[in-house]
């Protein structure tokens, strides 16, 4: 199984962090052409957390890690309900044995993309070059929401 590298995940911060804004409204729309099922999956969490902060902050991931795929040069097929609802319960029981031994590698090896797992648990911890920080609860359910995503676009890779 292919898997993206750190590279091509500073690559995709490069592109994506330095998009005008009509750009990345661009880029949000191919990606969201593309992985529709996917995005609307992803784009439920705000409403399920009643948390209004992941709205943006789930787009921009959204579209950074499909970058970071596109920079890798893995081609992946369109995820589909099917997709999603195959996922969920293996996903939550490995979140469950992970929030007991906070052991990472059961989340490494659940979604066989380490670089773009580490990569979020870094994001969702640390200071942004401003200071700020995400509330506790916005960067759990930012996390998991993206290993969820992570592991889907894993799934669908094109071999």
């Amino acid at each position: 199984m292919k898997q993206v590298s750190l590279a091509a995940i500073e690559k995709a911060i490069e592109v994506i962090d330095n998009l005008t804004d009509e750009q990345l409204e661009n880029i949000t729309e191919l990606y969201a052409d593309a992985q529709e099922a996917l995005l609307g999956y992803v784009m439920t969490a705000p409403e399920e957390y009643k948390n209004e902060d992941l709205e943006g902050l789930l787009i921009y991931y959204f579209c950074l890690v499909l970058e970071a795929f596109k920079q890798e040069g893995i081609e992946l097929r369109t995820i589909a309900e099917e997709d999603i609802d195959a996922l969920e319960e293996p996903f939550f029981d490995m979140l469950d044995q992970y929030f007991e031994s906070e052991d990472e590698e059961i989340i490494e090896s659940f979604c066989d993309q380490p670089q773009l797992a580490q990569f979020m648990a870094m994001e969702v911890s640390e200071e942004d070059e401003d200071g700020s920080a995400l509330s506790e609860e916005t960067a759990t359910q930012l996390f998991i929401v993206s290993l969820a995503m992570i592991s889907l676009l894993n799934r669908a890779i094109v071999a």
